[in-house]
This record gives C-alpha cells, structure tokens and sequence, in this order.
C-alpha cells in the first residue's frame, strides 16, 4: 500500500512487516508539518493540573491560560480548587519592564483568597525570552506566605510535551519527602501516572483496597499536597503513563529507594496483570493477597465477560485506528480491541519512545502502520487507505474522524466514561460498538463517496 508521506518523515512511519520494525522518534516536530503535538507549557499543566488542592498560576499571556484551562477534566472528591484558571496576562508594558511585580502581587493576592496547600507557578515561552527570575519570586513568596511556592520551568519553546513531563516531574520532587510518613502500612503504593479523567482512580483504588493495599497518594488525578509530601513512605510506586510520570518514579527510586513497577489499567489483560504483580510483590508480607487477587479478577470478570461476548459477534473483523499522546495507552488498546473482535491498523503517539515503538511492532499485526507525531494529513490518508470503521484518539482528532465519516472514542483528555479497570472495559466495548454500528455513517457524504468508489472499482474490474 502506499502512503503520502513527507520525504523527511519517512523514517518515522512504518508498516509492520515481521515485528522487527523501528520507528525514528523523540525528535523535534517537522516545520511546516501539523504536528498533533503540545508544548513544553502544555505537558507540565496536564501532569500537575490533577492536583486539586494547589493554586495553579500561569505567568504569561492570557492565551496561554485559556488554551490549558480544564485541560484533564479531572475529578476531584474534594477540593476543586484546580478547575479555577489563573494568569498573570502579561501585556506587553509587562514585558517591556518585566512582570515580576505583576507575579508577586497575583500570588500575594490569590494565596490570601483561597489559602492553597502550595501553589505551582508555570513560565511560558515569553517569560522564557524576557528572563523573569520566577525562582527567586516563588522563593520569596514562599518565605512570605508559608507555603510551598514552585516554580515550573515550562518555557514552551524548550522541546515538546515530553519535556514539560520532566518539568512537572521536578517540581512535583520539590514536594516529596517534606511530609512525616506516619501510619503508613508495609503493603502499600502510590499511584502515578492516572488523572481521573472520569473517575477511574476510585476504581482503582477499590481494587488495591479489596486486596489489603493502602494507597499513600495518587499523582496526580485527585491528587493532594499533603499525600504528595509524605508519598516517600510508601513501599512502592505504580506507573501506568510512563511518558508524564516515570521521571519522578526514578527520582523516588534514587533517593528514596522506592521501587517502581510499570502497569496499566485498560483492558482485561493488562488490567488483571497489574494487580498480580502488586500482589506477587506483597506476597512475602501478605500470605493472603495473592488468593484475594484471583478471587476479585474472578469476581470482576464473571461480571463483564457475557455482554462482552455479545459485542464481539457483531464487531468481528472490523477495523481500528489508534493516535494516542502516551504509547503505553496504545499497547492496552490493541489487547483490547482484539478482545472485541477488531483489528487495529493504524498506531501511533505523540511522544512514544523507541521502546515504545519496538514493543507495538512486536504486538501488532502484520500491514499495520505504525507512527510518531503524526499530522493531519498523514492521518486522514491513513484512516481512508485501511478503511478504518474507528478512529481512538483525543480532542484534536476528533474532527479527523467525523470529517472522514469515520466513528470516534475519546480516549484522552475530555471523555466522561471510565474506560480503565474491568469496568472500564465493557464500557469500551459499549462505546465502540454503539459508535461503530450507528446507522449515521450511511448517511455521511464522506462514507457515501467511498462506497461509490469502491463499486466503480468492483465494475471496472
């Protein structure tokens, strides 16, 4: 099959052949390209935004500030203190003088109106270029008002979202180990790399329970200061979005000599093997857990497994396409769509790594095409040419699928239905189904052109 592809970006699509494919990747967007890509700013606001408890200031234009704001959707049991989006709106007087005064007087003035466990204060491109000092500022602040006040070294023009992980991760690192570890139970975790985008960590977090496993803190999807700052009691670390969170479960590893395992909550599988290597990890302190773990998989999955059988009798064959920001997320959604009788043909993310891309072309099907910041253009020649019934994806490739005729699951930043856990799962198969067999896309100008041209070529043939 042939693809339309930027001569310069052809080493960073490939079609799985034998399993032994590379993807280039980790690189700098390709000017003039599209990428689906975020900014450095971007990638440390959607880790640290999740924390519900802290002031989340933004020093810069106030376009910076509404492009970001509710950009998880994330849940909170309690404080909701994050769903509030502030900046400094610098103007340009500001950036002629600088805007350290501007900074100082908004953290004085908001600290006083919503006294926040810690405030995180975010640099942009522009307080990058103008060279605002935001160290000394927060530092001062944080003399002045008692609580910790961190800076977020996200000057967006630094690298890609991947970067502004790291910067999250760092100023997250500045937090741990500044609480007392008091009562914290030998079988216990913190979990990270989860944001409750529609309440999936209290699925979580039910399960970890029914197993005798205390959860410390989550990082960060109703996350909380506090349980941040006495984190590096717990005796271990469950990372599921490796890209925005294992930089912090290293810096834990190291200096706090807290192990880490690598996990994910989506789709059977992955989902059941997670909670028996949290249980295989304990058995040596709970004799119990590993029995409790089968028993609750068991449980979970009598539960599920009939209505996910029906499903599968009516979307064998169909075919899927998967763009996601974290390639962790696509290797549980291949799993998960053959479990449901479908094939994936197109995968790819916005910020795998070559490991990533090793393991999807170990795990997909051969004449899968697998790829890395991908664009507009690219995806929507891809979607067309592998006669794509599904398209997985985020908010930015959304309208890629409905303009194609094409149905679409959110799988990212705005969905409403837990898809993670066992739970999670039948309503995945719920959403493909219902989208994949709506009547709608008989109608769509797009689907009805393509049939068209299938039957000419039928004829012509």
């Amino acid at each position: 099959m042939t693809l339309s592809i930027l001569k310069e970006r052809k080493d960073q699509v490939v079609e799985r052949i034998n399993g032994n494919e590379t993807v280039s990747c980790s690189r700098e967007s390709l000017a003039g390209a599209v990428s689906q890509r975020a900014c450095v700013f971007c990638g440390s606001r959607v880790v640290l935004y999740p924390i519900a408890d802290a002031l989340h200031l933004i020093h810069g234009p106030i376009g910076c500030a509404a492009y970001t704001w509710d950009i998880r959707g994330a849940l909170s049991s309690g404080p909701e203190l994050h769903r509030l989006s502030f900046s400094t709106d610098l103007r340009e007087r500001d950036i002629i003088f600088g805007g350290e005064k501007k900074l100082e007087a908004a953290l004085d003035e908001l600290i006083t109106r919503h006294n926040p466990k810690a405030a995180f204060v975010y640099s942009t491109c522009i307080v990058g270029i103008i060279g605002d000092d935001l160290g000394a500022v927060c530092r001062k602040m944080t003399e002045l008002k008692k609580i910790p006040v961190i800076p977020v070294q996200s000057e967006g023009f630094k690298g890609s979202k991947r970067e502004g992980y790291f910067a999250a991760c760092k100023a997250m690192f500045t937090l741990v180990g500044t609480g007392k570890p008091e009562n914290i139970s030998p079988v216990s975790v913190n979990i990270l790399g989860d944001f409750n985008l529609a309440g999936e960590i209290w699925i979580i977090r039910d399960y970890l329970k029914k197993m005798g496993v205390e959860v410390v803190a989550n990082i960060t999807g109703d996350g909380r200061v506090d349980d941040i700052r006495r984190c590096h009691g717990a005796a271990l670390n469950l990372v599921q979005c490796s890209g925005a969170t294992l930089d912090l479960a290293k810096m834990m590893k190291e200096k706090f000599n807290i192990p880490f395992l690598r996990v994910s909550y989506l789709g059977i599988e992955d989902m059941a093997e997670s909670l028996y290597i949290v249980a295989d990890h304990f058995s040596h302190i709970d004799k119990d857990i590993e029995e409790k773990t089968r028993q609750l998989v068991k449980t979970e999955l009598e539960q599920i497994m009939p209505e996910i059988k029906k499903i599968r009798e009516e979307l064998n064959g169909k075919k899927a396409a998967i763009y996601v920001g974290g390639a962790f997320k696509a290797f549980s959604l291949v799993k998960a769509f053959r479990r449901i009788g479908m094939s994936v043909v197109l995968v790819g993310s916005q910020t795998g790594t070559d490991e990533d891309y090793r393991e999807l072309a170990k795990i997909t099907d051969p004449g899968t095409v697998i790829v890395d910041d991908s664009n507009p253009r690219e995806l929507s020649d891809f979607i067309v040419k592998k006669g794509v019934d599904v398209f997985v994806g985020g908010v930015k490739e959304r309208p890629i699928a409905y303009k194609l005729g094409v149905a679409f699951c959110d799988h990212n930043h705005e969905r409403k239905i837990a898809l993670e856990g066992f739970t999670g799962m039948l309503n995945f198969a719920r959403e493909i189904h219902n989208s994949v067999t709506s009547p709608v896309w008989k109608f769509h100008p797009a689907r009805l052109s393509r049939v068209e041209e299938k039957s000419s070529e039928v004829c012509c043939g």
